[in-house]
């Protein structure tokens, strides 16, 4: 075999180095550093040993995870462009069989995607591609068919992740609701997806006060977009998701501060998840119906821009008393709920960088999770154990649909500071009366500050994997 580099487990790397000829040589190396990563370049036709200690791996998932994490990240600083990975010895927190084998190879997959991403677009000259272009993965007979079916969702989801990253990280002065739009159509040159594009005026003509009134100060048109994935039967009911597009965030007359304002090119990190998740589940063929609402728009302050005190009327013939223009994106998103009900979908699901006091709340950890069904809300907490890409369950509290009172109009859209992403929440299952709904804000996981600073792609594997639940559920469906 003639490879770049072979991952392996110690008792695996002392057999290899046998065979090979240099079994005295990688045995020295593995006694210096035997419970960490480590490479080994070896002179033969296998030219690198990344070697991955596995003690404790079989029984915490968390361990598992950071073993396969420190293993890419000496792949990548690796200068190879193709390796062979021994996913089959590396123990798992799972039953054994085909079943661990696929788990594995997910997580294995996932793990190279965050690693080797990266975005250079803009620079004059991109750093040289250094990156691993092809892994493959050894799978023993009994479990090939689970671990291709591992590879075929990891490159689909891989795809959404790249193209949710993409979106996001792009500067807010080429990623306008005019790029969003376009960067969905280009999904309709793929297999059973349709796009449409709702200009202002039409929303006009639906009524979408509050969606309009957060794009009045700027001049750059906003575009509701809907993409639709036909996987499924004509009649099956889709699985909405809704994610919030402002492609830059000043505030509107309610000013941000200036510090760390150039972040707030990431306030549409919802939609690019709902964009990323749409195009994992068609490039995995999933045999259900789905259909992907960006509801995009600038957030500018100006002469024509919406004032605090100002009053809206929805979609749902609902009146909103806008108390501070910053929280625009609960604005965007009511009326995109009640447009989504058109499509008499099965489920919806809101995906949005919505509140600060999320951030506070949950940190860089886990996304709030809202939910007015307990089986949808079960389900996407699920989903996102299985990813690593967690959301934790939070309260929807009639208690909290208090603070949202207006003596002026029918409700305000802020509830004031105490319980901010839960009072956000509230105001946005107001328009969700009737359908199986859910909520997450994404504030504190869908990018990060700092030296590392850029998109994560969160929350695709969670939307890709409840997709890919309930697809299994279709397919196993008398």
């Amino acid at each position: 075999m003639r490879t770049g580099c072979l991952v392996v487990t110690p008792e695996r790397a002392a057999q290899v180095a046998e065979e090979l000829g240099v079994g005295q040589f990688v045995a020295h190396a593995l006694e210096q550093t035997p419970k960490k990563v480590m490479v080994v370049p070896i002179p033969t036709d296998v030219r690198n040993l990344v070697v991955v200690p596995a003690d404790g791996t079989e029984d915490d998932p968390g361990k598992y995870r950071k073993r396969i994490d420190e293993a890419v990240a000496a792949l990548r600083g690796l200068a190879v462009k193709d390796a062979v990975w021994c996913l089959n010895e590396m123990p798992a927190p799972e039953s054994g069989g085909p079943a661990d084998a696929y788990w594995k190879t997910r997580h294995a997959l996932g793990a190279l995607s965050a690693a080797l991403y990266r975005y250079d677009e803009h620079k004059s000259k991109p750093s040289p591609d250094r990156g691993v272009a092809r892994v493959a993965v050894l799978a023993e007979p009994g479990t090939r068919t689970a671990v291709r079916r591992a590879v075929g969702e990891g490159n689909a989801l891989d795809a959404g992740m790249s193209l949710a990253r993409d979106l996001a990280n792009a500067p807010a002065n080429v990623c306008t609701p005019q790029y969003l739009a376009d960067a969905a159509s280009d999904l309709a040159e793929l297999a059973n997806v349709t796009v449409e594009v709702l200009e202002e005026a039409q929303m006009a003509e639906l009524g979408m006060g509050a969606f309009l009134s957060v794009t009045r100060g700027s001049d750059t048109p906003a575009k509701l977009v809907v993409a639709r994935y036909q996987g499924g039967g004509e009649g099956d009911a889709p699985f909405v998701l809704v994610g919030k597009g402002v492609t830059f965030d000043t505030g509107g007359i309610s000013l941000k501060p200036g510090a760390a304002m150039d972040e707030m090119k990431f306030d549409m990190c919802g939609a690019a998840s709902v964009a990323g998740a749409l195009r994992a589940a068609i490039d995995a063929n999933l045999p259900i119906n789905v259909v992907a609402i960006l509801a995009a728009a600038e957030n500018m302050p100006s002469g024509k821009a919406s004032r605090p005190g100002d009053i809206v009327s929805t979609m749902s013939g609902q009146t909103v008393e806008i108390l501070n223009t910053d929280a625009e994106g609960r604005l965007l998103l009511c009326d995109a709920l009640s447009f989504a009900r058109r499509y008499e979908p099965r489920t919806v699901i809101d995906v949005a960088t919505l509140t600060g006091a999320c951030v506070i709340a949950l940190g860089a950890h886990a996304s709030a999770l809202y939910a007015n069904d307990e089986e949808l809300g079960s389900q996407l907490a699920a989903a996102g154990r299985v990813t690593a890409d967690r959301a934790w369950p939070m309260p929807l509290w009639d208690d909290y649909q208090e603070q949202l009172k207006s003596n002026f109009a029918d409700m305000a859209n802020i509830g004031g500071r105490p319980a901010g992403s839960i009072t956000a929440a509230c105001f946005l299952s107001r328009f969700a009366d009737g359908l199986r709904w859910a909520h997450l804000d994404v504030a504190g996981t869908a990018y990060r500050s700092g030296a590392r600073k850029g998109a994560t792609g969160r929350p695709v594997p969670l939307l890709f994997q409840y997709l890919l639940d309930r697809a299994d559920e279709a397919a196993s469906a008398p």
